[in-house]
């Protein structure tokens, strides 16, 4: 007679471990969500990013503590804050209304000076766009219903061969596993089925040029915009995005709106590559101490414990774009390093990181005299050396000069006026 499986003796059941009996290596990972959670704090909803904020991430791609701030949503300027160090940002009033002003004067009349000034620089060979350019109408419940209804009326325009105009669009971009929701001001479908970025600022642009940091800061933002507009163009038949954007400002020194159009393929490189390496902040993560957090109900102590964990990529540039930018800068000083001098200055010092080992190269001190930036440096410092000397002999020469001209002038003289 066969034996079955219910006649036998019952299975031995191993004894349940405990977590706390599994090792470390052998335990779940935590997800990177939850990881981000836990590092914002239990009870701080995640700061939310914008083009901005993902312009600024790609001007310094090198900073790990931007890095994984922006990617676990902590709101830095609370956080700086919290350490002692605010950061003064924010648009003036009176800017903020000049801007929304002229924003306004380019998209009256359904957008008509807008589509002429997009035609004239990069219309090609379709037909001029008239007064029944399509304007559809965005408006739906929450950001991701917008995100919805934005790329519905992509796709929609697309299908019908003629001029779009999208006025602030919504568009999603996946940032750290996360939805981040950006909001160009506009977007100009072609007859072609090409989807153009438009940038409107109020700064100037005089004699068909602007400045070019101001420049450079809405091509990255522009970027931004086109990385999320290629994720629905890849989707939507016969769509393709432009890798020129048109910027709009004011035309020298009126309100009256010039054009200029800017090739953002290398900042959208820039920024997809630094996107990428956003997507990775679980290794970040994962190399800082055990109970690391930045919420901002920690003491202080705790906070600044929990920024210095993290490498920073400090430089000038930082404090028109980051919130943490005073504080880095603040411990850049402390430490001496030549960062806080600038990345050009930091390139030219090679392997020289403190101000205090410059000086003292530069003295003769330390470093190695082969090493080509120490032997320039105190070549540098003989030649100051030298000047400082001819400017003394000369400063002493002067001065008896004038003592001799004195002891030499007749006694009751006037003095000059």
């Amino acid at each position: 007679m066969s034996e079955s499986p219910a006649s036998g003796p019952p299975p031995q059941i191993p004894p349940t471990r405990q977590p706390t009996d599994v090792p470390r290596a052998q335990r779940p990972t935590t997800t990177l969500r939850q990881r981000l959670a836990e590092l914002r704090g239990p009870t701080v909803a995640p700061h939310p990013l914008d083009a901005r904020a993902l312009a600024a991430l790609a001007a310094n791609p090198g900073c790990k503590r931007r890095a994984l701030l922006d990617g676990a949503g902590v709101d830095k300027g609370v956080l700086a804050t919290a350490l002692g160090s605010p950061a003064p940002f924010g648009q003036s009033q009176f800017a903020f209304m000049r801007g929304n002003a002229f924003e306004a004067k380019v998209k009256a009349d359904g957008g008509a000076e807008l589509l002429r000034l997009l035609y004239e620089r990069l219309g090609g060979g379709a037909p001029a766009p008239d007064q029944h350019a399509a304007t559809p109408d965005l408006s739906a419940a929450g950001p991701e219903g917008r995100a919805a209804r934005t790329a519905l009326a992509l796709r929609e325009a697309t299908a019908a061969g003629g001029w779009a105009l999208l006025d602030h669009p919504m568009l999603a971009l996946e940032v750290a596993g996360s939805p981040a929701y950006l909001e160009p001001d506009a977007v100009v479908v072609h007859p072609d089925g090409r989807w153009t970025v438009v940038e409107i600022k109020s700064f100037p642009m005089i004699d068909a040029s602007a400045d070019a940091a101001k420049v450079g800061a809405a091509a990255r933002q522009a970027a931004v915009y086109v990385l999320a507009l290629e994720r629905v163009a890849a989707v939507t038949e016969g769509a393709e995005v432009g890798h020129q954007v048109l910027l709009v400002c004011p035309k020298d020194f009126s309100n009256l709106p010039t054009a200029s159009v800017v090739d953002v393929r290398k900042q959208r490189a820039v920024t997809r590559r630094q996107l990428t390496r956003l997507t990775r902040v679980e290794d970040i993560a994962q190399a800082l101490p055990e109970g690391t957090t930045f919420d901002p109900a920690c003491a202080p102590q705790e906070l600044e414990s929990a920024v210095s964990s993290v490498a920073a990529a400090y430089a000038p540039e930082c404090l028109a774009a980051c919130e943490l930018a005073f504080h880095c800068r603040s411990r850049s000083r402390a430490e001496g390093a030549v960062e806080s001098l600038g990345r050009s200055v930091r390139g030219e010092l090679g392997g020289l990181t403190t101000v205090a080992g410059v000086l003292a190269a530069a003295a003769g001190k330390e470093g190695d005299p082969a090493d080509p930036t120490v032997a320039a440096l105190r070549r540098a410092a003989a030649l100051r050396a030298e000047a400082l000397e001819s400017a003394a002999v000369l400063r002493a020469e002067a001065l008896e000069s004038a003592a001799a001209v004195r002891a030499e002038a007749p006694e009751g003289a006037a003095a000059c006026r």
